[in-house]
């Protein structure tokens, strides 16, 4: 395969890496259009013989052989073919770098929006938590973001913090009677970290738990119950 070169186009790109991968397709047309979503996403689609990609307009300065790794993630998808290892991380490492980043986070607080419940929940309100945590571990100094319960139940994602839009998004099976106080202030005070201890950009991952954050979340009191006690939860929600 050649590699991607200065003077061509990024149709011209994705047409040459579809038939470099399906030799025997007949690719008639060939659509790329950079599109203004809140955050670095890609699509794509075949219609006969017609392939149409959407891409993220964060990537649209991206250089040629960047956009030819993205051909080759997306083209393997749509083909269902494991994706060569060497474009994955050359890509990623694209992705990871603190350009990029910041452009997605700029996209994100720009153009998504983050929806949530409020933080008063049926069994615990985690305002109430925070202030608790906010006093017991940082002095009442730390900074307030947006918190809130999740509209839908997610057993694979208990809690996430988004720093586009500063808020933390607790999953709202965690607000029932099978959990606990010691639970939800354990997930809640693995969140705030995140406020405190940003995500690392390491070469082709991004590191989201530093040594740093790792050091600094073992100082919840009644760490290993809470740990024992929420691997204890998601096995109940589980077998659900």
């Amino acid at each position: 395969m050649q590699t991607a070169i200065f003077f061509e186009s990024i149709e011209e790109i994705y047409g040459r890496i579809y038939r470099w991968l399906n030799p025997r397709a007949n690719l008639r047309e060939v659509s790329v259009r950079f599109r203004k979503y809140a955050n670095a996403n890609s699509r794509i689609r075949l219609d006969r013989d017609r392939l149409a990609v959407d891409i993220s307009d964060v990537l649209q300065g991206a250089p040629a052989p960047i956009q030819e790794a993205l051909a080759i993630l997306l083209i393997s998808k749509l083909l269902r073919r494991r994706p060569d290892p060497q474009s994955v991380a050359q890509y990623q490492r694209y992705v990871n770098t603190a350009q990029v980043q910041h452009a997605v986070q700029s996209a994100k607080r720009e153009r998504g929006r983050k929806p949530m419940r409020h933080p008063s929940g049926a069994f615990f309100d985690l305002n109430q938590i925070f202030k608790d945590l906010n006093s017991r571990y940082f002095d009442g100094k730390l900074r307030v973001p947006t918190i809130g319960w999740s509209l839908r139940g997610s057993r694979s994602t208990l809690g996430h913090y988004d720093p586009a839009h500063d808020a933390i998004v607790l999953s709202r099976l965690l607000d029932s009677a099978h959990s606990s106080y010691l639970i939800v202030s354990y997930v809640l005070f693995h969140e705030l970290l995140h406020t405190i201890y940003p995500a690392e950009s390491r070469t082709s991952r991004r590191c989201v738990h530093t040594a740093e954050f790792k050091r600094a979340e073992k100082r919840f009191e009644d760490y290993d119950r809470a740990i024992a006690a929420l691997k204890r939860f998601v096995a109940g929600i589980a077998g659900t």
